[in-house]
């Protein structure tokens, strides 16, 4: 019986915690990181403050953990695509043009995960997020080497710099006062042909496979 209660209390402390991660997740995407008050996530949940720092130390733990939650659904898809038919280049197109459409979709809570000012701790998170989505470039990029897809060239280095291509180039139209961008498909265009022509040298000049 000890054991019943223990398993339903466990269960119960994690629904409160992903409550908390919905609501912060609503409110970052509504008002960035400076709407993302706990006062505001605990209304938000239906809870208060009190409880809210039952879970989450600080502003900044809470936003950090709604970030990795966010980066765990873009890595699923950035993988699935990764590991998905199609020769290198078209992978690397895929993934970039998937990372990009969906930041633009989600202005708010995108700005508020790439670039937005914060923390230190919030801007070391960002780090590892950056290192994580390089992960899936990397193995992409090898296969592509492998293949004769691409030239050889430093992985690392490449990955990196298409990360933070990506990224750099949406911080602007994500930003909070910057005017919606009115043509989404040319933009990821731009950026996905950029990237892709970064670490390669297609015949007809461009990055699109």
């Amino acid at each position: 019986m000890a054991y019943r209660r223990s398993a339903l209390m466990q269960e119960r402390l994690a629904d409160n915690r992903e409550r908390i991660l919905a609501a912060a997740r609503r409110r970052i995407a509504a008002q960035g990181y400076r709407g993302m008050q706990i006062a505001a996530v605990a209304a938000e949940a239906g809870m208060s403050t009190g409880m809210i720092y039952r879970y989450f130390r600080s502003k900044a733990e809470l936003f950090v953990e709604a970030l990795s939650a966010a980066i765990g659904q873009e890595l699923k898809l950035l993988n699935a695509i990764a590991d998905g038919p199609g020769s290198a280049r078209q992978r690397l197109y895929a993934a970039v043009e998937c990372f990009t459409r969906r930041a633009l979709a989600g202005p708010g809570l995108a700005y508020a995960f790439i670039a937005e000012p914060a923390e230190a701790e919030v801007d070391a998170a960002r780090i590892e997020v950056r290192q994580r989505l390089g992960d899936v470039i990397k193995r992409i990029l090898r296969q592509g080497i492998d293949a004769g897809e691409f030239p050889p060239q430093d992985v690392d280095a490449s990955a990196a710099c298409i990360v933070g291509a990506y990224t750099e180039a949406l911080i602007g139209p994500l930003a909070p006062r910057a005017e919606r961008v009115k043509d989404r498909d040319r933009l990821t265009r731009a950026i996905c042909d950029f990237c892709v022509r970064a670490v390669s040298a297609p015949a007809d000049g461009r990055g699109r496979p």
